[in-house]
């Protein structure tokens, strides 16, 4: 199956749009958006904006939904210590049911006590993540020298413990996965049931308009620097130079970087009168608060701010995704059971308070149902050297060049608590929000979570 673009362009101004050839979604925008941060420790109660969409969308009354957000939050903290511990033996986490029950799945049965002593379910798989990882990066690697025919959705799929093809029948599949060179017991093949487009318009907690040709939306605010405010958003939306304005039809900024296909961000550096804040468009409600970016796991609950359809709320169904679109494939997707439609993309995912990513593209629509794959935060973070706005005041100060001889205890991948200590650079750092680390975190990069003693 294909998956088909949809954008719109603007038609004038304000007044409207009209379909101009292949439809391109556009995504939600806030009034002005930032990047994501690691998690800060949940301890404001969740927007009541985010617990109506849950309640309609996933059948929670508001204290089933308050529970299920808090569980998610601890599994996804042991989950992060689990992995640790297990190594290659570790086949993945996710979470099951409104009490967020967390599941660990193991290569190695005499792991299993170790998992249930943690305060989880045990499950045996065949492979390890790392393993499967490996093999989809294969099929990425391949997908990047030709795009496949007949396979529109590749994944992890860490229930199966497999990589997971959708193919529109079994010789697409085998051919894909004969030119990555990838072992066939690897691999689970599906008859494709999607047909992913581009969601690439504009609008999302508030809409802003591409060089007068097209809408998108707002994913969320960031900085650069210690004042350089801007914001990221789809990168299917604009190419480098492309001018914006936002809601108000007024002069915004500008595209700074844009990477589509292949993965699917770009930043935009607004002008200064544009504001950062750390929320997202609430649609009539109120705005929903964004207090750090920790990833969630499979099976959580999941919630989109869109200009089109506003607030629409699922589950993550698979981590690093790889889709492919007619302009070609896009990987490091996560796939979602929310629906979406065309002027939703470029918008914001986000889990409890948590900023998920931004809107990419799908299929379906909010009639029926349908799945929607969304850009994660972190690697548009790092490859453009951006923080996430997490204060109403428009963020802390921005990245700052890292020493030349970092060091110390300091370690991507480690979970940390508020009051633990590292050292890098020479000098210890005391942790001031509880997150798991990633590339590009280090202390001195984020002064939002770190502070120097």
């Amino acid at each position: 199956m294909r998956h088909i673009p949809l954008r719109r362009r603007v038609a004038a101004a304000c007044t409207g749009v009209v379909a101009v050839g292949a439809l391109t979604l556009a995504g939600l925008t806030g009034s002005a958006t930032a990047a994501p941060e690691p998690r800060a420790t949940p301890a404001s109660a969740p927007d009541a904006a985010l617990l109506r969409a849950m309640e309609r969308d996933l059948g929670l009354t508001p204290a089933e939904a308050r529970q299920r957000i808090a569980g998610e939050a601890a599994a996804t903290d042991i989950a992060a210590t689990l992995k640790q511990r297990l190594g290659a033996s570790f086949a993945g986490a996710r979470v099951t049911g409104d009490g967020a029950t967390l599941i660990v799945a193991t290569t190695d049965p005499a792991e299993r006590r170790a998992i249930t002593a943690a305060g989880a379910r045990a499950e045996h798989a065949d492979h390890g993540l790392a393993k499967l990882e490996a093999a989809k990066a294969e099929l990425d690697a391949a997908a990047g020298r030709r795009a496949p025919e007949g396979v529109p959705l590749w994944y992890v799929d860490t229930t199966a413990s497999r990589v997971v093809l959708q193919a529109t029948d079994r010789g697409a599949a085998d051919r894909f996965a004969a030119a990555a060179g990838v072992d066939r017991a690897l691999v689970k093949v599906v008859r494709a049931s999607e047909e992913p487009r581009t969601y690439a318009d504009l609008r999302g907690g508030d809409a802003y308009y591409m060089g007068g040709s097209g809408r998108c939306s707002v994913g969320f605010p960031v900085k650069r620097g210690a004042s350089q405010a801007g914001f990221v958003t789809a990168g299917h939306c604009g190419t480098v130079g492309t001018t914006t304005t936002g809601v108000n039809q007024q002069a915004q900024g500008s595209f700074q970087g844009s990477t589509f296909p292949g993965r699917d961000y770009a930043w935009v550096a607004t002008n200064a009168n544009w504001t950062p804040r750390n929320l997202v468009n609430g649609y009539g409600n109120a705005d929903v608060t964004v207090a750090g970016s920790t990833q969630a796991l499979v099976g959580a609950s999941i919630c989109r701010s869109g200009s089109t359809t506003g607030w629409r709320c699922g589950t993550v169904q698979q981590l690093n995704t790889s889709v492919t679109y007619p302009q070609g494939t896009v990987s490091g997707v996560t796939r979602t059971s929310v629906c979406a439609e065309p002027g939703d993309s470029g918008g914001s995912f986000i889990s409890g308070n948590q900023a998920q990513g931004m809107t990419s593209g799908g299929s379906g629509n909010c009639s029926q149902g349908g799945t929607t794959y969304f850009q994660p935060l972190a690697p548009a973070l790092s490859a453009y050297g951006l923080t996430l706005v997490t204060s109403n005041d428009g963020g802390g100060p921005g990245p700052t060049d890292p020493p030349t001889e970092p060091g110390g205890t300091w370690a991507a991948g480690t979970s940390y608590a508020v009051g633990a200590t590292v050292t890098y650079g020479g000098a210890t750092y005391r942790c001031l929000q509880a997150h798991t680390a990633q590339a590009g975190w280090q202390p001195p990069n984020t002064p939002s979570l770190w502070q120097r003693v």
